[in-house]
């Protein structure tokens, strides 16, 4: 009984841990509207680069030992770079070749994948609520990046949404298979971090122009690099692995909720009776997603 309680409150840790890497993509909008004008693949090397010295810095003060956790199968090594840079990159070729406001829509079906390819996993049981939660989140993140205009998909811009589709894919397999390799620490993060900030030099070097970063920029870079882009993917990492993936799952769809409330609160943003709506459904349908977990901690 012990056991099976210590097993339960790890899960919820890690569930809460998890939690911290959907509040901190709601800051991404923020930061990346301080970062414009950098071109995405060079933003993308300095920001996995921040990430990657960052995480450099916390193995040399926990010890040279922890050193070994970068050696991992190259399997865990294909999916965590593949992981990180792919949805970066699929994410801004769909908003470079689609109206935000479709390609946005798109790529936030990937909580809804997540949640449907869980069930595959060894333990995980798809319920009831479970689809309904992922259905609110959904209808109320339609509501918050379509306003009051609708969606209007035109077929000219096929290939941004195929890369937004390709977006949501690509993160929520990458979410479920991480759960595959739960005896990869955390801390290996930081070398699929250098992985991506690799990628991200050379994708540059091909096709954009180096832009120098005035200081507004190298701050937006700082931050991006130490929370949505950063800190984020080690705590996501231990949460998918660890935690409740299908609470995760309901739960991701209060970030464009908080990014929104956030840019209301810095001016960048108006406050509507659509976007308390869509409070209203995010919120049910993560209490709701979050109710297996909820019921556990009750007992």
């Amino acid at each position: 009984m012990t056991l099976a309680r210590t097993r339960e409150a790890r899960r919820f840790l890690a569930t809460l841990a998890g939690s911290l890497a959907i509040l901190l993509w709601a800051l991404l909008a923020l930061f990346t509207t301080w970062a414009e004008g950098i071109p995405p693949f060079q933003l993308a090397f300095l920001c996995f680069s921040v990430a990657t010295i960052t995480g450099c810095g916390t193995l040399l003060l926990t010890g040279g030992a922890t050193w070994r956790c970068l050696r991992q199968p190259w399997q865990a090594w294909l999916l965590g770079v593949s992981g990180l840079f792919g949805c970066y990159v699929f994410y801004f070729l769909a908003l470079g070749n689609a109206p935000a406001v479709e390609a946005s829509l798109l790529t936030y079906l990937w909580p809804l994948l997540t949640l449907l390819f869980s069930a595959a996993l060894p333990g995980e049981r798809l319920r009831w609520f479970h689809l309904s939660a992922v259905v609110l989140g959904l209808v109320g993140a339609g509501f918050l990046v379509t306003g009051t205009r609708g969606f209007d998909f035109d077929l000219c811009f096929a290939l941004g949404y195929a890369a937004a589709i390709a977006c949501a894919l690509t993160w929520s397999i990458y979410s479920v298979m991480n759960r595959r390799f739960g005896r990869v620490p955390s801390q290996a993060v930081t070398g699929f971090c250098a992985g991506a900030a690799c990628l991200g030099l050379l994708c540059h070097l091909l096709f954009e122009s180096w832009v120098l970063p005035d200081r507004c920029q190298w701050g937006a870079v700082l931050l991006l690099g130490l929370g949505p882009v950063g800190l984020a993917f080690f705590v996501w990492d231990f949460g998918t692995k660890h935690g409740d993936i299908q609470a995760l799952a309901a739960l991701a769809y209060t970030a464009p909720l908080i990014s929104t409330v956030v840019l209301i609160l810095m001016g960048q943003g108006e406050a509507s009776w659509h976007v308390a709506l869509a409070c209203a459904l995010i919120v049910s349908g993560a209490l709701m997603g979050s109710l297996n977990l909820l019921r556990r901690r009750s007992i």
